[in-house]
């Protein structure tokens, strides 16, 4: 029987026979609002993971570190062990959620260049925004670390953006997370699904992505499988 190491929102993570490796096993629940809203959505897990495998899998070909070492099954995927850095990285190209909400932008106005942010991971402080003097005085990572961070979140809202583009679907935001390895080398973690981005038709800003749950604007698991028939990805 496997040993769970840690239990999140949306997955558990598992020791493996190999110090350096964990298993990440993607679950079907769904939650909202730092955790206030909670539902399970049979599926769920499977679909984020092939979401996960797809855009990991572009990321690989633009020559973006990972930490992915195998997918295992249709639910779990093997990976490098890796302490994540206690910050969530959101990168921005239109206004929607919380930044229409903390500085009244309307939603759907273009920011140009992209906007890069940084949340503390911390539930139990909901979350809270940081500037980088923030980070420093919290010794969370170097300067010098926190700059390669926002080239690489950069960097992979370029290749998404162009990428979904090319599918008629605007990638407004989304969120990564970093860990770093033993060797302290900095690799995204995590995932990239609908659960961490918002697509949106484009010229529609139709979601298909955790609003259509968050907002209640439909199903949400349709949504997702909708977004995987566009893409090409196989369910």
């Amino acid at each position: 029987m496997l040993t769970m190491l840690y239990e999140g929102k949306a997955k558990k993570v598992f020791a493996t026979n190999n110090p350096q490796e964990v298993i990440i096993y993607f679950k079907d629940d769904a939650t909202a609002f730092n955790g206030e809203k909670k539902d399970v959505f049979f599926d769920k897990g499977r679909v984020n993971l092939a979401f996960t495998r797809y855009f990991f899998e572009l990321l690989h070909s633009h020559n973006i570190k990972t930490h992915i070492v195998s997918f295992i099954d249709d639910v779990s995927l093997k990976a490098q062990k890796v302490n994540i850095i206690p910050l969530e990285v959101v990168v921005r190209n239109y206004a929607a959620g919380s930044i229409c909400r903390r500085l009244g932008f309307q939603k759907g106005l273009e920011f140009t260049p992209p906007l890069c942010e940084f949340y503390l991971k911390d539930d139990s402080l909901g979350d809270p925004i940081l500037c980088r003097e923030h980070i420093r005085y919290m010794n969370i990572i170097e300067e010098k670390e926190l700059t390669e961070i926002e080239q690489t979140a950069l960097s992979i809202n370029k290749a998404l953006f162009e990428h979904m583009d090319s599918f008629g679907v605007t990638l407004a935001d989304f969120k990564l997370e970093f860990g770093k390895t033993t060797e302290g080398e900095i690799i995204l973690a995590d995932e990239i699904s609908p659960d961490t981005c918002r697509f949106w038709i484009k010229g529609t800003m139709e979601s298909l992505d955790k609003d259509v749950y968050r907002e209640e604007k439909g199903d949400l698991i349709s949504s997702y499988k909708k977004l995987a028939n566009i893409l090409g990805i196989k369910l």
